[in-house]
């Protein structure tokens, strides 16, 4: 199955090597990495998920916190950047999660707010695809962790340190 042009394994491991590349700079400039994800719910209870283009699947919007920036400024400019999106009710830390899979210096912490987008937000070099989907009917490619983290949410499973 080609996606991107590409196969699922090639993905995987373009994936791995930008990650291998990056994080040895993330070494040398942090102590420890840092990243925030965004369980975005709109009124029809349909949670906000995007495709990047420089990886396989669909996420919760998020990225990494920045120097002299605060997890939360992090995860608004986020929201914004990648969803247009805008909260409507409190923004609410969920849980933390150690990313061993990314490095043995990784956190994530998970955010959770009800949000309205204020504008649709086209392609671009980062976001391919983004959208509301109802959690029982994610995309086929939406990544395990997207799916953990929903059914976290939802409290049909108790949620892991890990991410």
């Amino acid at each position: 199955m080609s996606v991107n042009g590409g196969s699922k394994s090639e993905l995987k491991l373009h994936h791995k090597l930008l990650i291998g590349l990056m994080h040895p700079l993330f070494l040398l400039t942090r102590g420890m990495t840092l990243g925030v994800r965004a369980a975005c719910f709109n009124e029809k209870g349909e949670v906000f998920l995007v495709k990047h283009t420089y990886l396989p699947g669909w996420y919760l919007p998020g990225g990494g916190v920045e120097r002299n920036e605060t997890a939360i400024q992090a995860v608004l400019k986020e929201m914004r950047e990648e969803g247009n999106l805008e909260p409507v009710a409190p923004v609410a830390l969920f849980h933390v999660y150690y990313n061993n899979r990314v490095s043995r210096r990784d956190h994530v912490l998970l955010y959770r707010t009800k949000a309205q987008q204020v504008a649709p937000r086209p392609p671009d070099g980062e976001i391919a695809e983004c959208g509301f989907f109802h959690p029982d009917a994610l995309p086929e490619d939406a990544t395990d962790a997207t799916r953990f983290r929903l059914a976290e949410l939802a409290g049909t499973r108790p949620p892991a340190d890990f991410w």
